[in-house]
């Protein structure tokens, strides 16, 4: 049994090509597919975000929207950029968020992906200490957020207050307990999975891995996973943790579905170099339903993950991409034991 949800880029554009022409059309049919993914059966709806483009950014304002819309469906965000972030702020919005949800919410974070500008954290007021890098930050500010989400108190109490305070130091209100459990990192490498399983962080991975061994995408996630789930057990965590992997997966069962993905049903991984290194990227599964079943039947990362997150083409709109999301469900999770 597998959880399966969608996670969408959310991006937008004025062509008139887009379904999604403007950021308030990202926003407002972000909410609405995860009320129709809800409706469906599916059982997350997860956002990027990106920094300074025309995509989702600012996550906490819409995960809040769409709990208010939905009842069941995790709602979560693959990646939040920590180079960007005030972990005490952050603490706040989530915690608020997350009670608006009723405990739904499930939030990856990370080092981020490349920029969209030089250096953007700065803009944002922030910058590695002297002889640190900016992933340092990123782990800095996580290890922060990871702490007060913990609920301990650690601020001293004015003594002459507004408003009368509870006895012992004070932490970041709102707390919401149970969310400390539910933070994932979103890792690149095996290296990256591994101190994600020291901190006691699930596992996101997704179809891009900053590394080259020569070996099949899914193997190498697989091992990748394999590395976190050792490290997790070296750690000595007491909770069971969760591992959630992406992937393009587009069943064509209506003429729509062949006219757009016939060119990807010959899709292979894809090796390149990002950030200065190797970096391996995972293929598109488009074709007829016994096809998909499978070449998915012999992927090992996503016979390894808990969860599996349908990256969606989401400039296609609303109805299109809950068809997806619904064939996946209907055509593939059966045939796969995954529901």
């Amino acid at each position: 049994m597998k959880k399966i949800g969608f996670l969408s880029f959310g991006h937008w554009s004025p062509s008139p090509h887009s379904q999604v022409r403007s950021a308030s059309d990202a926003l407002l049919q972000s909410i609405e597919l995860a009320v129709a993914a809800e409706e469906i059966g599916a059982d997350g709806a997860y956002f990027r975000v990106h920094h300074f483009a025309r995509q989702l950014a600012s996550p906490f304002p819409l995960l809040a929207a769409a709990a208010a819309r939905t009842s069941r469906i995790e709602l979560g965000t693959g990646v939040i950029d920590m180079r960007y972030e005030n972990p005490l702020y952050m603490a706040e919005d989530a915690g608020a968020a997350d009670l608006i949800s009723g405990g739904r919410l499930q939030l990856g974070i990370s080092r981020g992906s490349p920029e969209q500008v030089i250096d953007g954290f700065r803009h944002f007021g922030h910058r590695p200490a002297e002889g640190a890098s900016d992933a340092d930050m990123a782990r800095e500010s996580s290890r922060r957020l990871l702490e007060v989400l913990e609920g301990e108190g650690f601020a001293e109490p004015n003594p002459r207050p507004m408003f009368p305070n509870p006895p012992g130091l004070l932490r970041i209100e709102p707390h919401s307990p149970g969310l400390r459990d539910r933070i994932w990192w979103g890792a690149g490498s095996r290296a990256t999975a591994e101190w994600a399983g020291e901190q006691g962080m699930n596992l996101m991975s997704s179809t891009l891995l900053t590394e080259d061994t020569g070996v099949p995408f899914h193997r190498l996630q697989a091992e990748q996973i394999q590395r976190f789930r050792d490290a997790w057990a070296e750690a000595g965590h007491d909770r069971e943790p969760r591992v959630s992997v992406s992937r393009s997966i587009f069943p064509v069962v209506s003429d729509l579905d062949r006219q757009l993905f016939w060119r990807e049903r010959h899709s292979t991984d894809q090796v390149g170099r990002l950030d200065g290194g190797d970096a391996r990227f995972g293929r598109t599964y488009a074709g007829e339903p016994d096809a998909l079943v499978a070449d998915l039947a012999e992927d090992e990362a996503i016979a390894a993950a808990d969860t599996l997150l349908l990256t969606v083409p989401n400039q296609l709109g609303v109805d299109y991409n809950a068809h997806v999301i619904e064939s996946v469900l209907t055509h593939l999770a059966p045939e796969l034991g995954w529901r």
